[in-house]
């Protein structure tokens, strides 16, 4: 039976992916970095949310970019002394993007608090060891256009933080959202060309999610391999937006291409972010939360992976 486009894609990917294992063993032998992004969590205590983590052998957390305001937010002092205790490092910052602070704004105010958040965010990151800053370019939930300018206000605006990136050693990641939840950029070729616009060294990564790209790009792991340079972070959950193991994504192809692009280090995360389907997840960041459900989607989630990736890559 003839094979199906994206098997034939999958196929070369594999083939790639065990000659390179043939030739080149060391770049085998580190693991993929897994981490977690807490915001999925609610208002969950972080004490609660890191003993979970560590209980399930992870290292890295992706940390809730949470400072709204100066008076509102994470305390270094208190987050760095919980995630000590248990054995965890911050991955990064996940910058949420809303109406509150959308950068593609037509409203100059607007995208002040934009600039104004992202410089308290970037802080955080810096005083906790983050090595990346997720951007979105648009506000999550306004999937409907203002007008013909939004990229050009959103690129005008990031612009105008650009150099702090470079200063505090952090990477600006942009991530690509499906349209169904913001008005621009979807797909990597459109954060590509944003960051391109944008021109600044200290942004110039992708923060990939699994979710978005199943309906914005034509083939998951195909992505990656063509833009992994720019991949710096990427959100993992499976086809339902659950659990990895759940759904029907196919794990190994996606892991074979991490380690096709050396995606395996010091620089690079893979972070589970299953919220469930929707067409506005921000509301969850807030909400109350049960910790057997979180417990299980945890354990769940980071066994399925591990064992994955240790079938393949041993």
């Amino acid at each position: 039976m003839k094979p199906q486009n994206f098997e034939k894609k999958n196929l070369q990917i594999r083939e790639e992916f065990e000659l390179l294992r043939k030739r080149q063993p060391d770049r085998f032998k580190k693991r993929l970095n897994f981490s977690w992004s807490n915001w999925g969590f609610g208002a969950e205590p972080l004490e609660q949310t890191a003993k979970r983590l560590s209980d399930n052998g992870l290292k890295y957390i992706e940390l809730h970019g949470n400072r709204y305001g100066k008076d509102l937010g994470y305390k270094s002092s208190e987050v760095k002394k919980i995630l000590d205790n248990h054995g965890l490092k911050t991955a990064g910052i996940c910058g949420m993007f809303s109406s509150d602070n959308d950068m593609a704004s037509n409203r100059g105010i607007v995208r002040q608090h934009a600039i104004d958040y992202i410089r308290r965010n970037i802080e955080l990151g810096s005083e906790l060891g983050a090595k990346y800053f997720l951007i979105v370019p648009a506000a999550v939930g306004r999937a409907a256009v203002i007008d013909d300018m939004e990229f050009e206000r959103s690129v005008e605006t990031l612009q105008k933080v650009g150099d702090i990136f470079k200063e505090h050693n952090i990477r600006g990641a942009v991530e690509p959202i499906r349209s169904a939840e913001v008005s621009i950029i979807h797909t990597f070729a459109d954060a590509e060309k944003y960051i391109e616009k944008v021109n600044s060294p200290g942004i110039q990564h992708i923060n990939g999610d699994l979710y978005h790209m199943l309906t914005e790009e034509s083939h998951i792991p195909e992505t990656i391999c063509k833009y992994g340079k720019r991949l710096t972070n990427l959100h993992l959950a499976d086809t339902n937006r659950c659990a990895l193991g759940d759904g029907s994504m196919d794990i190994d192809t996606l892991i074979m291409a991490l380690y096709l692009i050396g995606y395996n280090n010091e620089f690079c995360y893979c972070t589970a972010e299953p919220l469930g389907p929707g067409g506005d997840p921000y509301p969850a960041m807030y909400g109350k939360t049960d910790p057997e459900i979180l417990d299980e989607l945890v354990n769940k989630s980071v066994k399925y992976w591990r064992e994955r990736e240790e079938m393949l890559v041993i």
